[in-house]
């Protein structure tokens, strides 16, 4: 049993780890870009960060335990628009530091949060179980 617990915890390390790098890179592209920062860039660490956290208390309470109700596809896809979000502020940060502007960042949050949404949708989709026989030569939940 206490195994069974450690592994839910390892499913927050890759946020911490991905908040971790923002910040590393937001201080090292302020140290080059002599001390010019960016609220975007400053707080993009908050994406990964929160969002680990958040996936995790909306599964317990759903579902009663972090590990249940995962679908693969549905992780990729709230994964997938963490990136997004975390690239687009990034980048407006980029964009901002140089004093330019671009009308292409915004699609970067657009389509990130729409990824989160139906990735979090995903997550806890439940599929039926069709038939007690196709259930010994597939991972039907």
């Amino acid at each position: 049993m206490f195994i069974l617990d450690m592994n839910r915890g390892k499913r927050l390390l890759p946020y911490l780890a991905a908040s971790a790098v923002c910040v590393i890179v937001t201080n090292v592209y302020a140290l080059y870009g002599h001390g010019v920062r960016s609220d975007a860039m400053d707080y993009m660490f908050l994406y990964p960060l929160i969002s680990g956290f958040a996936i995790k208390i909306l599964s317990t309470l759903v579902h009663g335990d972090y590990s249940r109700g995962f679908k693969r596809a549905g992780v990729n896809l709230y994964n997938s628009g963490l990136a997004t979000l975390t690239c687009g502020a990034l980048l407006r940060g980029i964009v901002e530091i140089a004093g330019t502007d671009s009308v292409y960042i915004i699609w970067f949050f657009v389509v990130g949060w729409v990824m989160v949404f139906c990735g979090t949708a995903g997550v806890f989709w439940r599929i039926n179980k069709l038939k007690n026989g196709l259930n010994k030569f597939y991972d039907i939940n």
